[in-house]
């Protein structure tokens, strides 16, 4: 399976609520540099998780859904960046929110959908539950020109990417000329953000150093459930907002919690991101989207 569903799986995903991101037009990266095509990032749903802050916990993922299907064109394909479940010492319950989940985004729209784990569905049992349900926690793909790469950060639970598949993305960036196009998908952030709040990867600067002499990198992720943008030389890297909460900018309070949910601005700090990629030296326009309020 490799971590992917076509159509023929019924997982049909066209864009997303919180924690989406939405790159359209990507002539500058695709072989044909003409062609354009659309992809989704949806992030941190969180599914079973409960209480405080969101009353609306067993909603905001629907909600999603709703979003997804109202959206003009379904995109070529739909990559969600980890957490897909809440985390849970019971190994039962962690395959009940697992199959759950599935069960939810199965009416969305797209060609194909592509999942990968966060520290919430894989620490715990190094990525076991997460196997056994939907495929390999690290691969790769190609479309249209561009080389995507999936990388399991989260299964280690001293939350590293590890010696074997570093060598394993040294051996697929082998097979890369130097100026091909490269997207990078992680659950936490490849470069040390916050590492008080976990908001690091223990090896990402020597996953970066392998990325570094490609001239053509962007790394999406997800793990902090707010918009973040941060350059590694000349390497972007983005963060999606959470389908279930917001969490505070790095270092901004004593402590990582999330931030107390607004009656008066629900959904506040949950949205999707459309990216339009074009040709340089515009490159990307970015622009957030809340959580739409009706189901």
């Amino acid at each position: 399976m490799h971590g992917t569903w076509s159509r023929r799986d019924v997982l049909r995903l066209a864009g997303a609520a919180g924690g989406a991101v939405f790159a359209s037009a990507l002539p500058g990266w695709a072989a044909g540099r003409d062609e354009d095509f659309v992809f989704v990032q949806l992030s941190d749903a969180h599914w079973g998780f409960e209480g405080p802050p969101n009353p609306d916990a067993r909603g905001t993922l629907p909600r999603a859904v709703a979003a997804v299907n109202a959206l003009p064109q379904p995109p070529d394909f739909i990559m969600f960046t980890g957490d897909l479940t809440h985390t849970t010492d019971d190994a039962g319950e962690r395959r009940r929110r697992m199959r759950e989940f599935k069960e939810i985004i199965a009416p969305l729209k797209a060609g194909a959908v592509h999942l990968m784990p966060g520290e919430h569905d894989a620490s715990l049992d190094a990525g076991e539950a997460y196997r056994e349900l939907f495929g390999p926690t690290h691969y790769t793909f190609d479309h249209k020109g561009v080389h995507f790469i999936v990388l399991d950060n989260v299964s280690d639970p001293a939350g590293q990417v590890g010696d074997a598949q570093r060598a394993w993305l040294r051996e697929d960036l082998g097979k890369r000329s130097r100026d091909a196009r490269i997207v990078v998908f992680t659950h936490r952030p490849l470069f040390d953000l916050y590492p008080q709040w976990d908001w690091a990867t223990r090896d990402g600067a020597q996953v970066v150093d392998l990325l570094m002499p490609y001239r053509n990198v962007t790394v999406f992720y997800g793990h902090i459930h707010q918009e973040h943008h941060q350059m590694t030389g000349h390497i972007a890297h983005h963060a999606a907002r959470s389908l279930m909460f917001p969490l505070p900018p790095p270092g901004s309070q004593p402590k990582r919690t999330p931030l107390p949910w607004d009656a008066a601005q629900p959904y506040r700090g949950l949205g999707w991101r459309e990216v339009t990629a074009t040709q340089p030296p515009e490159g990307f326009r970015l622009a957030e989207r809340p959580v739409k309020t009706s189901a």
